[in-house]
């Protein structure tokens, strides 16, 4: 009973350190590793410099999206989390959906609305904000032409989306 115990508590700790690519050394580790430890990204873009950038969305219900950028060498250069506000701060009136995809990642398939009287297409991410509330980020698109119009962000209490005591867990 024992061994199981400390299997389960093994597998545990793995999956745990999956999920955001702990354990991975900047400047040491390459994409092999980065496969091995976080899994298949969802999306893979590769620079005409060699450099490469790997998304993995832990989402729907995660708050994070993690992008991983490998050196033209393959090594890795750095992992970082880009659901928060300073990542947000950088969709701009006018980006392309790729460019926002880039950013942030992909946005969760379910959470797409489409208003056809604005031609308006909404992607949202969930996040947890500064003050550890769940919280929502939206972008709104101008769906034919396929650039921003705007953003909005709201925790997931004024969108009445949860109960009391509703925080990330931080």
């Amino acid at each position: 009973m024992k061994t199981l115990i400390a299997v389960a508590l093994t597998l545990l700790l793995c999956a745990c350190a999956a999920y955001d690519g702990r354990g991975l050394l900047p400047g040491t580790d390459r994409l092999d590793d980065v496969l091995r430890v976080m899994g298949q990204p969802a999306q893979r873009w590769q620079d005409a410099d060699g450099t490469v950038q790997l998304a993995y969305p832990r989402g729907p219900m995660g708050y994070h999206t993690y992008m991983v950028h490998l050196a033209a060498n393959g090594k890795l250069q750095r992992i970082e989390n880009v659901l928060d506000e300073h990542f947000f701060a950088k969709i701009q009136p006018g980006m392309t959906m790729q460019q926002v995809v880039r950013l942030l990642g992909p946005a969760q398939p379910g959470w797409s609305t489409y208003f056809a009287r604005r031609d308006e297409l909404v992607w949202e991410w969930r996040y947890c904000d500064a003050a550890s509330n769940p919280a929502r980020f939206d972008v709104l698109f101008d769906q034919t032409r396929g650039t921003v119009r705007s953003t909005m962000a709201m925790t997931e209490e004024q969108r009445g989306l949860c109960d009391q005591n509703c925080t990330c867990g931080r």
